[in-house]
């Protein structure tokens, strides 16, 4: 009688923003259901998988050390490159240590590759410019996490200059909202109470459908069914904050009052060099509109030090926006060239420890946001869905997307409870649990 043939085993490793990490676990999902098994990206696995990001030239460089140090794990296992920098550079990605550069939207090559089929070429990359359908998508289970995340929406039509995504996602399409209610009902299934709705440019959402939709049409129409406790939104660009959108997240009880609004800059002119859809005087009316119609909403932005040609007034102008606005937290990058994109070509780039202290600057701004904005809820009652718990004391973010840390024994993890607020460790608010 023959031994039982084991499972692949297979080890994922990604690099990037959520999007990418959803068409991670949306891989995962049909791996298992493959029959292989996903381990740890360490030693021991036949197969590794690098899921690439390639938005800074830095990116790339991380993603082939990532494939480098999987040869070296199992010399004799099978190495992937796909995600951002395959598509984009599939070449260049291509390095000795890859077995396969398996491009985006090719996720049945992508298992293929997995098994290691005879006849497959060694580089299979697409024109995602054509694509008019999202083919990643169907993820099950998020390791490690409580919350899951929902791709509605790929690709971008908007070609900020400083952006390589548009040429690796393709234009703008939209998952159809049948489909997507389906995935989130299939989520609340296996027991996930919040679910955050991810795009590349989630404000997109519906353009290219048929009839023509816009993201608060499918926000309302998830909120009517109200399949789970918690809907969450991630990034959507300044313009894209209607008045539709915020009378529904004000009325709906499933949506969470967070809102992510990417300034990028709060300068005119670095807005324009960045071809960005809106200036100063917008975002700060976008801005004082969301406050004054969520008061207890948290209001995320994402800002780029050191831009191109970037003035020390030009700074400041920034700096002031973001001290002066109701913004609750600011996720600071440190502008980083990356070949391709206009901004990579633009006169005046500055040194980097000239950006890297215009970084430091701005996210010490931040912080003093973040811990000022969660002192406003000591005293108050929050319902808090418990991501992990250590003995006597359990962790977990708020509807508004504050972490808090509270006093309860044997709190099982994805559960809402409310606790009482009754003190604040820097950003991170202190609780007990309210029976």
């Amino acid at each position: 009688m023959s031994a039982p043939v084991r499972p692949l085993r297979v080890a994922i490793t990604t690099l990037g923003c959520k999007v990418n990490q959803y068409d991670a676990a949306a891989i995962e999902t049909r791996l298992r259901g493959d029959g292989c098994t996903v381990v740890p990206f360490a030693p021991g696995a036949d197969v590794y998988i690098v899921n690439s990001c390639t938005v800074t030239d830095r990116a790339d460089a991380e993603s082939r050390q990532l494939a480098r140090r999987a040869r070296r794990f199992n010399p004799a296992a099978r190495v992937i490159m796909t995600g951002c920098f395959a598509q984009v550079s599939p070449q260049r990605a291509a390095i000795a240590e890859v077995d396969y550069v398996v491009g985006l939207n090719r996720l049945p090559d992508l298992l293929r590759a997995t098994r290691g089929s005879i006849a497959l070429p060694r580089i299979q990359v697409d024109d995602l410019l054509r694509a008019r359908r999202v083919r990643t998508i169907g993820a099950d289970s998020f390791t490690g996490q409580t919350r899951a995340f929902l791709k509605v929406q790929e690709g971008c039509d908007l070609f900020c200059t400083f952006c390589i995504v548009p040429f690796a996602r393709g234009r703008s399409r939209s998952v159809p909202p049948r489909q997507i209610l389906e995935q989130v009902a299939a989520l609340a299934d296996r027991g996930y109470h919040e679910v955050v709705l991810t795009g590349v440019h989630l404000g997109g959402y519906g353009a290219d459908l048929q009839p023509r939709l816009e993201l608060a049409d499918l926000v309302e129409i998830l909120a009517e069914r109200a399949l789970l406790p918690r809907l969450r939104l991630s990034s959507i660009d300044p313009p894209e904050v209607t008045a539709r959108l915020l009378d529904l997240m004000r009325a709906a009880p499933a949506l969470c009052p967070h809102l992510h609004v990417p300034m990028q800059a709060g300068d005119d002119g670095v807005l324009r060099r960045m071809r960005r859809q809106y200036d100063a005087g917008q975002l700060r009316a976008i801005v004082a509109r969301v406050r004054a119609e969520l008061p207890d909403a948290a209001i995320g932005t994402d800002v780029i030090a050191g831009f191109p040609g970037e003035t020390e007034a030009e700074f400041r102008a920034t700096f002031d926006i973001i001290e002066t606005l109701p913004i609750t937290y600011a996720h600071v990058f440190p502008y980083s060239r990356r070949r391709g994109t206009t901004a990579a070509k633009l006169e005046g780039h500055l040194a980097p420890p000239l950006i890297a202290e215009r970084a430091r600057c701005l996210r010490r701004l931040g912080e003093a946001k973040r811990a000022a904005f969660a002192r406003q809820f000591i005293g108050r009652r929050l319902q808090v869905l418990t991501e992990g718990n250590t003995g006597s004391a359990a962790v977990g973010y708020s509807r508004n997307y504050q972490r808090v840390t509270f006093s309860a024994p044997e709190v099982p993890v994805n559960r809402e409870v409310e606790v009482q607020i009754v003190g604040a460790d820097g950003s991170t608010l202190l609780g007990v649990q309210v029976h």
